[in-house]
């Protein structure tokens, strides 16, 4: 699978995670069938900023609940303030009850 076909299909998984759940990088790569591959979803979260329709890159987290890409958005706070502002309470940038809040694509109806 090429690049930019791999983007494409992360960004429409990223689009199914409802508002005030995440995700992590390793759910999306495995439900896309290419596990092991979780930096490349991180990759594709990066380069999402200017995609249309907008990709909620910041639903997608580290496997145990860590906001490790919040240094990619506009300010390091912002990742935070998004995720917050959907009811997902965030401390130490670590998501609280991630398991609870936890949604895997693989398992989730369409």
């Amino acid at each position: 699978m090429d690049k930019e076909n791999f983007f494409d299909r992360v960004f429409e998984t990223a689009r199914r995670i409802p508002v005030g759940r995440v995700t992590s990088y390793g759910a999306i790569a495995a439900y896309l069938g290419m596990k092991g591959s979780s930096r490349m979803v991180g990759y594709a979260m990066n380069a999402s900023g200017d995609v249309f329709p907008p990709v909620p890159a910041h639903r997608v987290v580290n496997r145990n609940g860590m906001l490790t890409g919040k240094h990619h958005f506009p300010s390091p706070e912002l990742m935070q303030q998004m995720l917050e502002n959907e009811g997902v309470q965030v401390e130490n940038d670590k998501v609280v009850e991630f398991k609870k809040l936890f949604w895997d694509p693989a398992t989730a109806e369409l």
